[in-house]
Parts: structure tokens; sequence; C-alpha cells
């Protein structure tokens, strides 16, 4: 798989959860990526562990608010930069970047007060065959708002 040139942020959909649009940061130090979620319930489909959650995907505009469902991968303690350890859930989903898309592993956590509602590890990075330039942004290119008008309401 040739290598794709990405900057240190990126428009990203997540396909499987119905997020055509979201603003991703590349971070290095995270091995796992994160994904931010509200109001977290786990539930039963086909005798199988799901969470259903909500998504505020454009941090400018709170009232777009999208509601995922994934099966559970996972739970896992992560560390986050300020050093505190938190169990979460994991899930799998894909994830596209310009024409590529691979599945990744997130976690979900609420990232309200973070400028980036997504962030994008290490082993997704390599899964992807992804090579940063971390002078740029948006090498992929730009998504906008306009990307949920078709969005059923």
């Amino acid at each position: 798989m040739d290598s794709l040139k990405i900057g240190w942020r990126e428009w990203v959909s997540l396909p499987d959860l119905g997020i055509p649009a979201i603003k991703a940061k590349i971070d290095t130090g995270a091995k796992t990526s994160t994904l931010h979620a509200q109001q977290i319930e786990v539930f039963q489909y086909n005798n199988r562990d799901f969470l259903r959650f909500n998504l505020q995907p454009i941090r400018r505009y709170p009232q777009l608010i999208l509601n995922c469902q994934a099966p559970i991968f996972d739970q896992r303690f992560i560390t986050d930069s300020g050093g505190h350890r938190e169990l979460r859930y994991v899930i799998q989903a894909l994830i596209s970047i310009a024409d590529r898309t691979w599945p990744i592993e997130i976690t979900l956590t609420n990232r309200t007060s973070m400028q980036f509602r997504m962030l994008l590890g290490r082993s997704a990075l390599q899964q992807g065959g992804l090579h940063i330039h971390p002078q740029n942004s948006y090498v992929c290119g730009k998504k906008t708002i306009k990307k949920y008008y078709s969005l059923p309401q």
C-alpha cells in the first residue's frame, strides 16, 4: 500500500457510525484513536452488547447532535496526557481519509472541553499507511457543515 500524506489535522469520516465529516487531530503520542461521546448507554441486540451514544461532531455547531451505535469491542484503561487513568469502551469502525478506508479501534470519552472531537492514534496511522507532514493541515481536503445537510432529521 502506498503511503498517504496527511497533515497534523485532517477531516475524516466514520461511515459505520453515520459521521460524514469530523476534524481529527493526529496524535502520535496516543496508541488508540479517541472519539467524543456523551450519554453512553449499553444495550443488548441479538445477544450482543452494543453502545448507544451522542456525538456533537462540529464544535462550533453544538446543536448538531448525531445518535450513534456500535458493538462493544473491548474496555481498556487509558492514561490521558495529564496522567489520569480512565476505563473506556472501545469500538471498531471504518475510517475514511481522502480515498482510503480501513477499520480502526476507537475509545469513547467526553471531549467537550477539547478543541478536537477526535484524535487519530498511532495504530490507525500505521494501519492506514499514513505519513504525517506536521507543518501542513487538511492535506486531504476540507469538508464543511454542508456534509450534514443531507442527513435524515
